[in-house]
C-alpha cells in the first residue's frame, strides 16, 4: 500500500501589490498604524483577475512536468468564488484540460486549506485515487469595503496549492483535528445573500462587505484554537515526534504572538510572510508553505513536522501534523 504526500507545492500573486501608504491616501490610516497593530507591510491585489484565474495559475504550474490527464480531483478552497455554480475548482479544471478530474470547492474561510487537505488525503487513502491538487485561492478584495480601516488594510489576494500523490511507503500525514462553532458565524461574514430574503427590514449597504468582529476573532484565536493545539502538541508526544514548524493562517502577527504564548510552543517555530501579503485567507498556509520550500526553510523528503492550523469564518478551525 503507498500513500499520499506532498510532492509539490507552487503560489501566484497579483503583479499589483499595494503598501500601507498607498492605502493612507484612501483611508484615515498609516503605515506605522497598520505595521504596529499587524505586522503588515503590503499586500497583493487582483485589478483584471478572478478567483479562478488566480487558481488556475497555480494549477498550471503544479502539472507543468505531469500529464494532465493524471490528475483525478482538484479542490480548492474559497470563500470568494465569482460564482454560487459553477464552483471554482470546476473553472479551474475546465481552463486546464483535466476532463478525467472531478473538482469541488471547499467553504471554510481560513480554515479551507485545511479542511481542503484533509479531505483530499481521505480521498487517497481510499486507492481509487492518485493524484490531486488542492489548491487555496482567494481575491479578498472583491468583498472588501475600502472605506473601512478595520477591515481593508488586512487582507490581500494570492493563491497557492499542492500536488498529492500517491508515492510515500508510509505516512505522511501524522494527525489532525477538526472543529467548528456555526453559534458564533456571525463574527465573521460576507456576501449575506439578502436576495433571499424580500422582506427583511434590515438591509444594509454593508451587507455583501466583510464585516469581522475583531475582538471576538481573537478571543476565538486565544481560546479554541489554542486549545485545540495544546492537544496536538500531546498527540505529538504520544507519538514519540518532534515538531519542527508551525505553519499557522496569517491573520496577523500578534495573534500568532499570542498563540506562541498560549501554547508555549517558540515564536520562532512559527513560521509568518503576512508582512507582504497580508490576510489572504484560505491562501495563507499554501502560500506560507511554498515561501518556506523556496527559501528553503522546509525541505520535500527531510523528514521535518509540520503542523498545519488554519482558523477563521464559520467558525473554523482545524490542525494537520504533516511530515514533510
Amino acid at each position: 500500500m503507498m500513500y499520499p504526500k506532498i510532492t509539490k507545492v507552487a503560489k501566484y500573486l497579483p503583479q499589483k501589490t499595494v503598501t500601507n501608504d498607498e492605502l493612507s491616501k484612501i483611508m484615515d490610516t498609516s503605515d506605522d498604524w497598520i505595521q504596529s497593530r499587524t505586522g503588515i507591510k503590503e499586500r497583493h491585489i487582483a485589478l483584471d483577475e478572478s478567483t479562478s484565474d488566480l487558481a488556475f495559475e497555480v494549477a498550471k504550474k503544479l502539472v507543468e512536468d505531469r500529464d494532465v490527464s493524471s490528475i483525478d480531483f482538484i479542490i480548492v478552497a474559497t470563500m470568494t468564488s465569482e460564482y454560487g455554480t459553477p464552483s471554482t475548482a470546476c473553472l479551474v479544471q475546465g481552463k486546464l484540460g483535466a476532463q478525467q478530474a472531478f473538482a469541488f470547492d471547499v467553504s471554510a474561510a481560513c480554515s479551507g486549506f485545511v479542511y481542503a487537505l484533509s479531505v483530499a488525503e481521505k480521498l487517497m487513502q481510499s486507492g481509487i485515487y492518485q493524484k490531486g491538487l488542492v489548491i487555496g485561492a482567494e481575491k479578498m478584495s472583491s468583498v472588501l469595503n475600502w472605506q473601512d480601516r478595520r477591515t481593508a488594510v488586512l487582507f490581500g489576494d494570492g493563491a497557492a496549492g499542492v500536488l498529492l500523490e500517491n508515492t510515500a511507503a508510509t505516512s505522511h500525514f501524522l494527525g489532525e483535528r477538526l472543529a467548528s462553532d456555526g453559534t458564533r458565524g456571525s463574527s465573521l461574514t460576507t456576501r449575506q445573500n439578502t436576495k433571499e430574503f424580500p422582506n427583511i427590514s434590515q438591509k444594509t449597504e454593508d451587507a455583501e462587505f466583510l464585516t469581522m468582529d475583531g475582538k471576538k476573532i481573537f478571543d476565538f484565536v486565544v481560546r479554541d484554537v489554542a486549545k485545540q493545539m495544546k492537544l496536538m502538541l500531546t498527540d505529538i508526544e504520544e507519538k514519540n515526534l518532534v515538531l519542527d514548524y508551525v505553519l499557522p493562517h496569517q491573520a496577523n502577527e500578534r495573534l500568532l504572538d499570542a498563540l506562541s504564548k498560549k501554547t508555549k510552543i517558540p515564536r520562532e517555530h512559527f513560521l509568518a510572510n503576512v508582512a507582504h501579503y497580508g490576510n489572504t485567507s484560505g491562501a495563507s498556509i499554501p502560500l506560507l508553505l511554498a515561501d518556506m520550500i523556496d527559501e528553503g526553510t522546509l525541505n520535500f523528503g527531510s523528514g521535518q513536522i509540520v503542523l498545519l492550523t488554519g482558523f477563521g469564518g464559520g467558525l473554523t478551525w482545524g490542525n494537520l501534523l504533516i511530515k514533510l
